[in-house]
């Protein structure tokens, strides 16, 4: 220490200059330091402390063992098949018939009545019939049809009814090969058109993802009101409100109507139109019907026309039914009863076929086999299993989490 500090000849040891300079610079670099701003903290991204951010939350992770999975699949078993049972007596006590008629143009005559075909009709009654489904072909003199022979047909039915049917009666039209889950088909609609709303050439036209191609507007550049494919091909057959009794049968004649056939939910989404008649025109199909075009008092109210919004729900397969009359008040008495269908429809062109079917409900609906048979089918799946799990036990039966058992302990 005292060879560091002393003077040689009046000067400062290289020693003491040394640390004198180094301390200098230290001090400098602090001051450095010091000017300068801390930067801000980054913002983190860490997720909150809690269980459920930091997946910490409480977890069951049982050991299913034959003690726990029979018990289990017993009282599924026993859920399931009553169930199911259920379901499906009820939907066995639901009465219907089925009658295609798409042939009726061709088979029937036109001069006396003929028996349909037995592949044609399907009957589901408590009591047998007596006398087969007949039809008869005949003609519609009305004026609207005056210029359109071909439209003028008329099918005339005549069916059984073998046993009274309880109140609420459901008659329905069935399509068959009727594709309307194509894509191009499903989106061809406007809904301005719809809720009442003037829908201008480009937004019926123009809409990505819904517009009325290719039925937008006509030669002359006016909007078709309902334009698009679904309104275009709207099934037009006609059904006689009233099931006419016949043959001297003792049961009055029944009445039914086309009220309260669509969705509840139609009203709100359907409204009267604010378009100028003549600023539009009918679809292609419509000609027929509406042979002038519109005017103030043909134009349809989309709003009230029921038949039409059942239409305008697209089905997802290609046989479906529609809801075409119904009576909720009266029972149909047994007795023999004629429908006339007025035939407008074209289906043999495309394969197609057509069908009216009438039907009772149950407390599931209409009839539906499949579903009851599906929850049977469940249920005995279990039932099964469980017998086949304690089998394997008892016959080849070991201890839960056994250490003999072990690879190294054997």
């Amino acid at each position: 220490m005292n060879t560091l500090f002393r003077k040689r000849d009046g000067k400062k040891s290289p020693e003491f200059e040394y640390e004198t300079k180094q301390r200098d610079d230290l001090m400098e670099d602090d001051d450095e330091y010091d000017s300068i701003e801390p930067e801000k903290k980054a913002k983190s991204k860490r997720p909150k402390e809690n269980a459920f951010t930091q997946q910490k939350l409480r977890a069951f992770h049982p050991i299913l063992t034959v003690k726990e999975i029979v018990p289990l699949l017993v009282i599924l078993s026993i859920i399931f098949i009553p169930i199911g049972a259920s379901m499906l007596k009820a939907s066995n006590n639901v009465q219907d018939f089925t009658i295609d008629y798409a042939h009726c143009s061709t088979l029937a005559n036109s001069n006396y009545w003929t028996q349909i075909p037995d592949e044609y009709y399907t009957f589901n009654f408590k009591e047998s019939i007596n006398l087969k489904p007949q039809w008869k072909l005949s003609t519609n003199d009305s004026y609207i049809w005056s210029n359109y022979p071909e439209e003028q047909k008329i099918c005339q039915i005549q069916f059984e009814i073998p046993n009274d049917l309880s109140n609420s009666i459901y008659l329905f039209y069935q399509l068959t090969n009727f594709h309307a889950n194509h894509r191009r088909y499903v989106i061809s609609f406007a809904e301005d058109q719809l809720t009442g709303k003037v829908a201008s050439i480009d937004v019926i036209k123009d809409t990505i993802g819904q517009n009325c191609q290719p039925l937008s507007v006509n030669e002359e550049g006016k909007i078709y009101y309902p334009c698009g494919l679904i309104a275009n091909s709207m099934f037009n057959d006609t059904f006689s409100s009233t099931l006419t009794s016949v043959n001297g049968s003792s049961a009055d004649n029944y009445e039914m109507t086309n009220k309260g056939i669509a969705w509840s939910s139609n009203k709100d989404r359907y409204k009267k139109t604010k378009y100028n008649p003549n600023d539009i025109v009918p679809p292609p199909n419509w000609i027929k019907l509406f042979p002038d075009g519109y005017n103030e008092t043909n134009l349809p109210d989309l709003q009230n026309w029921e038949e039409f919004q059942n239409w305008m729900s697209t089905a997802a397969l290609s046989d479906f039914s529609k809801l075409a009359l119904r009576n909720d008040s009266s029972s149909l008495l047994k007795g023999t009863y004629q429908i006339e269908i007025g035939l407008h429809f074209p289906t043999t062109e495309y394969n197609g076929g057509k069908k009216i079917y009438l039907s009772t409900t149950s407390a599931i609906g209409g009839k539906n086999d499949f579903l009851g048979i599906s929850w049977i089918v469940a249920g005995s799946i279990c039932l099964g299993l469980s017998i086949i799990f304690m089998s394997l036990v008892l016959l080849r039966g070991r201890r839960s989490a056994d250490p003999a058992l072990l690879s190294w302990n054997k």
